[in-house]
């Protein structure tokens, strides 16, 4: 009797007990693609189109051959269940900064952790593999969650963008928020080695 054939285990790029960051695969679009259409979701990002399922294919490939780009999944050890998605963006080699910009999907998951964790494994990759200096990330002050989690892993606020996202009949400012390799290293780099 032949034995059943293990499923391929997918590459992580980066993992903690918890979690671990993976590059999309083909299939993801099944699981992603919905995901695009959560309301609440769609409020914190600040997402106002739409998107095809074309669309959405057609950007992960893009996504993976663009060297100024990092885009991985956020999945559990306990299950391999996706639960978001973080990415490295705008890398600029000659200035050493990036933007970075993260989703965790659905409520069950969200106020856990994970997207601390997520953010810790991406800038350590970030200021150790990518040699970068700067990382900066953009959100929107209603999203006050987000913001006590980024001061807490020590990103810094550098200004606001009055009224830069007009949603659902209102306006809303946009936080840029930032952290140099220096203050990464002397925050987290012991914890993390």
């Amino acid at each position: 009797m032949s034995q059943p054939t293990p499923s391929p285990r997918i590459p992580r790029l980066m993992e903690t007990k918890r979690i671990y960051l993976r590059p999309f695969e083909s299939t993801d679009v099944d699981t992603y693609f919905p995901g695009l259409f959560d309301a609440e979701m769609r409020r914190l990002t600040g997402t106002q189109n739409s998107f095809t399922r074309t669309q959405v294919e057609r950007y992960i490939e893009n996504a993976a051959q663009d060297d100024s780009r990092l885009m991985l999944l956020i999945a559990l050890q306990e299950n391999e269940q996706v639960i978001g998605e973080i990415a490295l963006m705008d890398m600029h080699t000659k200035n050493r900064s990036a933007h970075i910009r993260i989703a965790i999907d659905h409520t069950e998951h969200q106020g856990k952790g994970y997207g601390s964790e997520a953010l810790l494994l991406m800038l350590n990759y970030g200021f150790g593999i990518c040699n970068l200096h700067r990382i900066e990330l953009e959100v929107f002050a209603f999203n006050q969650r987000a913001i006590r989690t980024y001061e807490k892993l020590g990103f810094q606020r550098e200004g606001v963008r009055r009224d830069a996202l007009y949603y659902n009949h209102q306006y809303h400012d946009a936080i840029l928020m930032s952290m140099l390799e220096s203050e990464f290293r002397e925050r987290h780099v012991s914890r993390l080695g």
